[in-house]
C-alpha cells in the first residue's frame, strides 16, 4: 500500500471514532445537560455557551419531573422519579460574599473541574495512538515487511547488472539556412509593424 492509502485509512478510522452523538436534557431552571446516554455511570456535562462543564454533585430536577443524582462530579449516579410535593423540604440560605471571593472560588472550581476532562482527553488520544500503532504494524505485516525489501534489493541488483542502453544521438536530416533580405520591397505586414514600433 502507498503512504497516501495508509493515511486515508487511518483518517477514516479516526473520523468514525470522533462521531459520538450526545443526548441533551434540560433542567427545570432552563440549564442544558449533555451526556452520551442518561444512565447511571455515564458522564454528564452542563452546557454553557461553547463550554462543557462537568455537572456538580447533587440532585438536579429535570424539566420532565425526574431527578438526576450526581454523586461524583460529572458522573450520573442514578435518575429517579420525583417524590410527592409534600415530602419536599426547601431550605433557603442567605450568603453574603464579596465579588473577589466569588471570583477566586469560581477560578478554583473551574481548574478542579477541567483537570479530569483534560486527563480524559489525553487518555483517549493515547488510546487512539496505540490503536494506530497496532494498525500500522498489521499493515506492515500485510505488505510483507522485510521480505519485500529483500525482493526489491534482488530486482535492483538484477537491473544494475543488465547492460545499459546505447545513447541516442541527434541526427538532423537537413540543415535549414535562414536568409535575410535587406533590399526587398516592403509588404503590407512590414508597414503595419513599422507603424506599431513608432
Amino acid at each position: 500500500m502507498k503512504a497516501n492509502n495508509i493515511l486515508n485509512r487511518i483518517l477514516a478510522e479516526l473520523a468514525s471514532v470522533r462521531e459520538v452523538k450526545f443526548e441533551q436534557m434540560t433542567l427545570e431552571n432552563g440549564a442544558v445537560l449533555e451526556a452520551e446516554m442518561f444512565e447511571a455511570g455515564n458522564e454528564v456535562f452542563v452546557i454553557s455557551g461553547e463550554d462543557r462543564i462537568p455537572a456538580p454533585v447533587g440532585e438536579h430536577l429535570l424539566s420532565d419531573g425526574r431527578i438526576l443524582v450526581v454523586a461524583e462530579e460529572g458522573m450520573i449516579a442514578e435518575i429517579k422519579e420525583a417524590s410527592a410535593p409534600e415530602e419536599e423540604a426547601t431550605v433557603e440560605i442567605e450568603v453574603e460574599a464579596s465579588a473577589e471571593e466569588v471570583e477566586t472560588e469560581l477560578a478554583e472550581v473551574e481548574v478542579k473541574e477541567e483537570a479530569p476532562a483534560v486527563a480524559a482527553i489525553v487518555e483517549k488520544v493515547l488510546e487512539e495512538i496505540a490503536m494506530m500503532r497496532e494498525e500500522m504494524k498489521a499493515m506492515r505485516e500485510e505488505m510483507g515487511g522485510y521480505a519485500k525489501k529483500e525482493e526489491m534489493a534482488a530486482v535492483k541488483a538484477e537491473l544494475s547488472a543488465a547492460p545499459a542502453a546505447k545513447p541516442i544521438k541527434h541526427n538532423p536530416e537537413t540543415k535549414q539556412v535562414n536568409k535575410v533580405e535587406f533590399n526587398r520591397p516592403a509588404k503590407a505586414i512590414d508597414r503595419v509593424l513599422a507603424r506599431l514600433n513608432n
